[in-house]
């Protein structure tokens, strides 16, 4: 419990210069330029895997018309989640999930069999009516972003397209430093849309899926989706808490619900599987498992400043600026500390908040055009050129 407090991400994000909450708007968030750097980080990371696996990303509008959520079943499980808002007489709502504006672009012309599979990506900012009882911090908000995508393909793709996901998911976490996954196969529940053939038909080509990638799993009876069943990924964290995160559900029933069809190789018309899945879930809310994971001390790839340069005296700022410029231009984020603080000052105030290098400039660096180098953790690392240092750097997969 005690470590549990020390890496609260509501304290850490304020200490860090993050983010921040207010009363005026419950539940969402307000980025500060660091905050707002690890986000970019981790959704370029995303974007580039998504760019490699031939996704299509796309962005839907944040309001449709009520009539959509009725028809695609959304109003009648989440209505007390929806955000409504009117004009000119009509009924709106704040889109809460991305998939029903997925299947709109996915309905904009023909398509054959030989477009499948089609995936189609959005980072969706979605908004969810939360209880206000139950937010707490980036963990339960009512603005978040989504790292949401829908593969449309045939009911012979699904078992390939779900092995490709299911290493996916598993190598991407790795990537962030989770290797600790517990995964489930959750199925139908009471109040669902579809025949019972089809959800049957939906369990068995997950299940197939997952045996026959050697995937220790368990059964968690009734949670699947109004519209199909799903497998869920959770992850244990440095504390060994669990959080639930990404998520592949299998849906043979929204398509047909909002019209989406194929020509298949006979030359009908056929409904498309739709496989909805998201691998970080909401972004918000994975900075702050993040942040409670390393409490705070972020790998040198996600900190927001990754190196600061600290003079000692002014004669010094030439070269720390000198130093710092080869930095930037070797792609790292950099920062020069000029000011007149003590240097044991500096450091210790750039340890604390989680900066992991530590460049100090002195006399005898400046006569040797060299750097003296430290880490987050006071360690001294010695002194080195700057082309040592960024090899250095270069090496740091923490």
């Amino acid at each position: 419990l005690e470590e549990a407090e020390k890496s609260d991400h509501r304290m850490l994000g304020k200490k860090l210069d993050l983010f921040h909450f207010q009363e005026e708007s419950p539940g969402m968030v307000f980025w500060h330029d660091k905050g707002w750097t690890v986000f970019n980080l981790i959704k370029d990371f995303i974007t580039r895997y998504l760019r490699k696996n031939s996704y299509k990303i796309i962005n839907t509008p944040q309001i449709l018309d009520k009539s959509l959520w009725k028809k695609s079943g959304h109003l009648d499980k989440f209505g007390d989640l929806i955000f409504d808002v009117g004009s000119e007489k009509k009924e709106f709502a704040i889109k809460p999930m991305n998939c029903p504006g997925h299947i709109q672009v996915f309905n904009q012309g023909l398509k054959s069999y030989k477009d499948l599979p089609l995936k189609y990506a959005e980072f969706g900012v979605v908004h969810r009516n939360e209880p206000s009882g139950t937010l707490h911090g980036l963990l339960r908000i009512r603005a978040f972003t989504q790292d949401d995508a829908h593969i449309f393909c045939t009911a012979d793709q699904i078992e390939e397209e779900i092995s490709l996901l299911i290493n996916d998911i598993k190598n991407i976490y790795n990537n962030f430093g989770f290797d600790d996954l517990k995964i489930e196969l959750s199925t139908r529940p009471d109040k669902r849309v579809g025949t019972d053939e089809i959800w049957d038909k939906a369990e068995s080509s997950l299940k197939k899926a997952l045996t026959s990638n050697n995937i220790n799993f368990s059964e968690n009876p009734g949670d699947g989706a109004f519209y199909g069943p799903k497998i869920d990924f959770s992850l244990k964290d440095s504390l060994s808490r669990v959080w639930q995160l990404g998520t592949i559900q299998l849906d043979f029933s929204m398509p047909g619900r909002l019209d989406a069809s194929f020509i298949d190789t006979d030359g009908n018309k056929d409904v498309p599987v739709m496989i909805h899945r998201a691998i970080l879930g909401s972004l918000e809310r994975f900075v702050g498992i993040l942040i409670e994971h390393y409490s705070g001390n972020l790998p040198l790839w996600l900190s927001p400043t990754q190196v600061v340069v600290l003079n000692i005296t002014d004669k010094h700022k030439d070269y720390a600026f000198t130093i710092n410029s080869k930095l930037l231009e070797s792609g790292y984020r950099a920062e020069c500390d000029l000011s007149n603080e003590k240097v044991g000052y500096k450091i210790r105030n750039h340890a604390m908040t989680r900066v992991p290098y530590m460049v100090i400039i002195g006399d005898k660096e400046l006569e040797e055009q060299s750097v003296s180098v430290r880490d987050r953790s006071g360690k001294d690392l010695g002194n080195m050129n700057i082309k040592n240092f960024i090899n250095l750097l270069s090496k740091d997969k923490k």
